[in-house]
């Protein structure tokens, strides 16, 4: 994979650790910087304090106060800079579920897809 998105930073948050491994690995090969979040609570610390992170990964089963459609949501209101793209192998969005701007991937997914659903929702 080619690095496609010079120095942006991108946030991963998953609670399986493999899952976040591989998406991290990635968005690395990607040429993102990554930060990881097993939580939505880490993922909000995170974003609190990183103010360059152009990007959130999201699983929509997360632990934590909140979930990662309701994280999204967060996001958009919060930090409207960052792109969202939320997956799920479980859970299907129906429209309006999410922010208009962030985009769904259902698991298991490649690579690839992910990448493209990033360019989708970084452009």
């Amino acid at each position: 994979m080619t690095t496609r998105f010079g120095h942006a930073v991108a946030l991963v948050a998953e609670d399986e650790p493999l899952l976040r491994m591989d998406a991290a690995d990635t968005l690395q090969e990607a040429g993102f910087t990554v930060l990881e979040a097993a939580n939505t609570v880490e993922a909000l610390r995170h974003l609190e304090a990183v103010e360059t992170i152009e990007l959130l990964f999201t699983d929509i089963e997360m632990p934590g106060p909140i979930d990662g459609v309701q994280l999204a949501h967060e996001v958009v209101r919060r930090w409207p800079h960052v792109s969202i793209v939320v997956c799920s192998g479980r859970i299907k969005v129906g429209p309006g579920d999410l922010p208009d701007q962030a985009r769904f991937i259902a698991k298991p997914f490649s690579p690839e897809l992910m990448i493209r659903a990033i360019e989708t929702a970084m452009h």
